[in-house]
């Protein structure tokens, strides 16, 4: 395995195994490695013939606020992970590597990026697309690995990737959960154990609504849920909403496959999580 930490360097050892005929898979990351990130490595490692892990903690996604210098950098721990799992190349730039004092360019992905999380983080998902943009011209892969826990972003990567005419196919990965339920998530590290423990609702909650939504109205399935949600202790709602599996328009009753969404604060730790649900043909 080597670190790589320059994106000139990067490109050129890409360049050589493209022209080489090897395929390339890319594990886009910030770091802060779980399960779930693990899940995304061994997928590449069966895929393709050389996997690269970015860690890169990007500046341009955190809003006013947010929890960029407080983010976990664990970054032994991410190697030794990395290492362990076969990983050919770890590609750990800096900020000023990335983003010069001078850039002033940015991706947007129009009408997908201003609802659900887009509503409460505004130009998180531009940072979130310029940053994937940047990686896949920089490693030039084959595929690349995202876990559908973040389902908004993995539309909106997928958009931009057809768009913009990107060689890369977008591979959607299963979300890993603890056995509790919990989405595996970077930032679960910030929530006591009390706070682990009511957050395990949030995920019983939208199991639930998967029954339901079988036989009932889409409505009334928002409203129980929110209802639930609601009775969390020490929670705040950001939004709860259903949506079309395809473009993330607000879904109705004849939408055959659709995504709900939930966005959930737990003390001061903002979690997500979804679950996909399809009717069953009468």
């Amino acid at each position: 395995m080597k670190v790589i930490k320059n994106a000139l360097q990067m490109q050129k050892i890409a360049l050589k195994h493209l022209r080489d005929g090897d395929e390339i898979g890319l594990v886009p990351t910030m770091g802060a490695l779980h399960e779930g990130h693990i899940s995304l490595l061994s997928k590449s490692e069966k895929n393709d013939d050389i996997t690269i892990v970015s860690i890169f903690v990007n500046p341009i996604q955190f809003g006013v606020n947010e929890d960029y210098l407080k983010y976990p950098r664990p970054i032994k721990k991410d190697l030794d992970i990395c290492r362990k799992n076969h990983v050919d190349y770890v590609f750990m730039p800096s900020v000023d590597d990335m983003f010069s004092q001078e850039h002033r360019t940015f991706v947007e992905v129009q009408k997908m990026q201003d609802i659900l999380c887009g509503l409460f983080r505004p130009a998180h998902f531009e940072g979130v697309a310029t940053v994937v943009s940047k990686l896949f011209n920089i490693s030039y892969p084959d595929r690349a690995y995202f876990g559908i826990k973040d389902f908004q972003q993995l539309k909106i990567l997928e958009r931009m990737a057809r768009d913009l005419n990107f060689r890369t196919k977008i591979i959607p990965c299963p979300t890993v959960r603890e056995r509790s339920g919990l989405a595996l998530s970077s930032r679960n590290s910030y929530l006591s154990e009390e706070e682990k423990n009511i957050s395990l609702k949030i995920s019983k909650t939208l199991k639930e609504a998967v029954h339901e939504f079988r036989n009932k109205d889409l409505n009334f399935v928002k409203r129980n849920v929110l209802n639930k949600l609601r009775k969390i202790p020490n929670s705040r709602i950001d939004y709860a909403e259903i949506v079309n599996f395809s473009n993330l328009s607000i879904a109705d009753n004849n939408t055959k496959r659709v995504v709900f969404a939930v966005a959930v604060w737990i003390g001061k730790t903002r979690l997500i999580d979804n679950v996909i649900m399809t009717k069953r043909s009468k």
